[in-house]
């Protein structure tokens, strides 16, 4: 027996609940670090790219979910470990405000939960998902799953946007507390009982996990598909820890409306998603590579038009460009999101957990090393009494660049398969 669509969409909620505790700590707390407390940016983005680098950890918890026969138990447990280390990052910022040092050790043990919590549930839930969803419909179910996250990002951001006006550091806690409650509290009632009524034989652990893993970057698509994500990502990631912190610096907006922002940004991710679930899943026009290409360019025109506003101070053109950014993103990542559901399931090995978690951490590496770099950038050039409006312009025109890098790499190494199933070159 397969997944059946309600079952899809009940694993898409944990999707939703992973994404708000993560938007809470990219966007809000960064954003509070970095203008409110007057930190470096790149102390949040130290922050957050310990969280990604932990999350290297991601093959080994899908290659324990390959062979322990119990996705379930990884997803609640990782649920509840990233929900704590939500809570007690919102905590070391409160606490950073009156003693830099001790709100500096709680930051780092909340963001190591965060990368923890991410790691085990995220990819226990993505092989599951690909282990039990039936081929013809996976990449259907990666664009349902990740459009349910989108919407968690955005209602998340949104919500919690309108609520933190006026900020303060008790409103911010009681948010964070009930954020975190309500996470764990959809996470159980979605995933409980849905792997027990699938199929899914656990492939008996006939080799290391190292052995695995070598086995699975000897696979030249899985290889190929792997360096595709780090670049990408990379891309995708860069000004995920100084847009807000821009919108704040350059244009003086509050924290709550800051936060509103992002979830703009994420609503436009969400419509970008749809549009691409409908016409490449839905309807079967289009191939994977256009619509990859299409969302990097288009990325790449919104990025510039942003760091041009900045220069001119057109405050009211910052809100559409957003969404339009959060637009094309959505393009791209659901039809790169389709090929990693469809290429996990293939493969002699047949180990869904080891190469969902290979492309996590790939991805994870590509957000740390693309938030943190964009932060360190803007840093010193501010540091080099560049104008905050030029600093933040220039990271985002290399985010642009690379953009442009990715939509070359894709034409290279995605096929003009149709999208649907998504298909890589050499399959």
């Amino acid at each position: 027996m397969t997944l059946g669509w309600i079952q899809i969409a009940r694993l898409g909620l944990v999707q939703a609940a992973l994404g708000a505790i993560v938007v809470l700590t990219t966007s809000t707390l960064n954003r509070l670090m970095v203008v409110e407390l007057a930190l470096p940016a790149v102390l949040p983005g130290l922050l957050v790219a310990l969280h990604y680098g932990i999350q290297l950890t991601r093959p080994q918890w899908g290659f324990r979910s390959d062979t322990g026969g119990n996705r379930t138990r990884f997803i609640i447990g990782g649920m509840a470990i990233l929900a704590l280390g939500g809570f007690g990052a919102a905590c070391g910022v409160v606490l950073l405000q009156s003693s830099y040092w001790a709100g500096l050790a709680l930051s780092i043990l909340a963001y190591a939960l965060i990368g923890l919590g991410v790691g085990a549930s995220g990819t226990s839930l993505l092989a599951l998902l690909a282990s039990g969803t039936a081929p013809h419909r996976r990449a259907a179910a990666a664009t349902i799953t990740w459009l349910m996250m989108i919407f968690g990002i955005a209602m998340t951001a949104g919500v919690v946007g309108s609520l933190l006006h006026p900020y303060s550091p008790a409103l911010l806690l009681k948010i964070v507390g009930a954020v975190s409650l309500m996470v764990c509290a959809v996470t159980l009632l979605a995933v409980w009982g849905i792997e027990a009524r699938v199929t899914v034989q656990p492939e008996p652990e006939a080799l290391p996990f190292r052995e695995g893993l070598a086995e699975i970057w000897a696979e030249p698509r899985a290889r190929a598909f792997t360096i595709f994500v780090f670049l990408s990502m990379t891309a995708y990631f860069m000004q995920e820890l100084i847009l807000e912190p821009f919108a704040g610096l350059v244009f003086g907006l509050t924290p709550g409306q800051t936060t509103s922002l992002s979830g703009m940004q994420n609503g436009g991710t969400f419509l970008g998603m749809l549009l691409v679930g409908i016409v490449a899943t839905g309807l079967k026009r289009g191939a994977l590579r256009t619509w990859v290409i299409a969302g990097c360019l288009g990325s790449c025109a919104a990025l510039c038009l942003i760091s041009l506003i900045g220069t001119l101070g057109i405050v009211a053109l910052l809100s559409p460009l957003v969404i339009t950014l959060g637009f094309f993103n959505g393009m791209f990542a659901v039809a790169a999101i389709g090929s990693m559901m469809a290429l996990a399931g293939e493969g002699r090995t047949r180990r869904e957990g080891t190469r969902m978690g290979l492309w996590g951490a790939a991805q994870a590496v590509a957000a740390g090393f693309g938030g943190l770099t964009g932060a360190a950038l803007v840093d010193l050039m501010r540091l080099a009494q560049i104008g905050d409006a030029q600093a933040f312009g220039t990271v985002f025109t290399i985010e642009a660049a690379l953009f442009i890098a990715a939509a070359l790499m894709a034409m290279r190494i995605i096929s003009r398969a149709p999208a649907h199933p998504y298909a890589v070159a050499g399959e």
